[in-house]
């Protein structure tokens, strides 16, 4: 999974529970997730362990007896890192390193690790400096002493590579600073929010690696940062696009992610404001991908905490040209037909008819039904901008697709 030429990733392991809230096809999913993660982290999973438990054990997350699996494995592979699939407390990330003698990070603070990688303006650095900064506070107790072992790679990105972090004042000090500083940021950017005017703004929104900032690409004609990797966006990108004669602004925003933590969810409020001011939401969902209505779920979730969901939107389901049904074999009469089953048109016949026009199926990258897509836009937003300007009505008429040569600016 890795690219051949790097050979400096870290090496892990994974571990994940079976409980009630989630079956083994379940948290098998979830590893899958974690897996890619890492890879995008710069690690390579060497071994996945699992275990049913009603309740996660308080001191060690897992069992003793599966923890000592875990650890006579690290010992034996030399591995660097385990890699738990949900939120560690700090009791439990300082007992589990006492007795693996490994680093152990879990699913939150490996994401904001990725955010750490990702992040390439002044902004979106602040806002994951202060993200990591309040996950560590409560866990700087055994953390320093480890980082005097082992320097760098998954989890040690941004802060908490000097000695001088281990003064909880001074972190509390530092978290302050960064605070103030986003505040500052979040007035800027609402004072550039507002000198765009009144034109309607659409906003990207969607799971992470769905292929927003490649539709972007193909709307806009510019060159948003694209990449077959968790998060490859974290900074907004805004443009002014025109269909037809129609302008509006479309906003490329950070994708989001089962479990996200909620520090980040916080620090990139500023970020997050661009969906709520949003007139029209464009949610992208990867249909080639199994689990896409967990997806779905997971995005309304976060739109729900962000005060989002209620905004018009339109479905976009993207990567049909990826999309393959399963297929029952004539003479498998023991299986039954289920949604892994299903073409894209039966799919269009389940809940998605209740969305009614506002579902269109297109591919990106192959800039399959991309004109039904911008004719779904340009009415969408020709209608939000009339009732804003209605003695503009004349202006805009129904939408009707170039038979020429003409040139257009999306």
């Amino acid at each position: 999974m890795l690219d051949a030429q790097n050979i400096n990733y870290e090496t892990t392991v994974l571990i994940g529970i079976v409980n009630q809230f989630q079956n083994e096809e379940k948290s098998k999913e979830y590893l899958d997730e974690l897996e890619f993660l890492t890879y995008t982290a710069g690690g390579e999973v060497l071994k996945r362990f699992q275990q049913k438990l009603e309740v996660p054990n308080p001191k060690t997350f897992i069992g003793k007896g599966k923890l000592e699996q875990v650890r006579d494995y690290v010992e034996e592979h030399q591995v660097g890192t385990a890699i738990f699939d949900d939120e560690l407390s700090p009791g439990q990330q300082r007992s589990i390193e006492k007795i693996l003698k490994c680093k152990v990070v879990d699913r939150t603070y490996l994401i904001m690790d990725i955010f750490a990688q990702r992040a390439k303006t002044s902004n979106a650095s602040t806002q994951v400096e202060l993200a990591q900064y309040e996950y560590l506070l409560p866990r700087l107790a055994g953390l320093w002493t480890h980082l005097e072992r082992q320097q760098g790679g998954i989890g040690m990105r941004g802060p908490g590579e000097t000695e001088i972090e281990t003064d909880r004042r001074i972190v509390r000090d530092k978290i302050t600073l960064l605070k103030k500083k986003l505040k500052t940021i979040d007035k800027q950017m609402a004072v550039q929010r507002g000198n765009r005017g009144s034109l309607v703004r659409v906003a990207l929104v969607g799971y992470t690696n769905v292929g927003k900032s490649t539709l972007m690409n193909v709307i806009s004609k510019s060159e948003v940062f694209a990449e077959n990797k968790l998060f490859a966006t974290l900074d907004t990108t805004v443009r002014k696009v025109v269909i037809r004669n129609l302008p509006f602004l479309l906003t490329d925003t950070v994708g989001f992610i089962r479990k996200l933590p909620t520090q980040l969810v916080e620090s990139f409020k500023s970020t997050l404001d661009e969906v709520r001011e949003a007139d029209l939401l464009l949610h992208v969902v990867d249909i080639s991908h199994e689990n896409f209505e967990d997806h779905i779920e997971s995005v309304n979730s976060i739109l729900d905490d962000i005060n989002a969901k209620d905004k018009p939107c339109i479905m976009v389901f993207n990567k049909i040209d990826n999309y393959e049904p399963e297929v029952i074999e004539e003479d498998d009469l023991m299986v039954e037909k289920s949604y892994q089953h299903y073409t894209l048109e039966e799919w269009k016949k389940t809940w998605m008819q209740r969305e009614g026009d506002n579902v269109l199926f297109i591919s990106a990258t192959e800039k399959e039904n991309i004109e039904e897509f911008r004719k779904k836009v340009y009415e969408t937003a020709r209608k939000i901008h009339i009732k804003r300007f209605p003695y503009n009505n004349f202006l805009y008429p129904e939408y009707e697709a170039y038979t020429g040569d003409e040139e257009e600016e999306m």
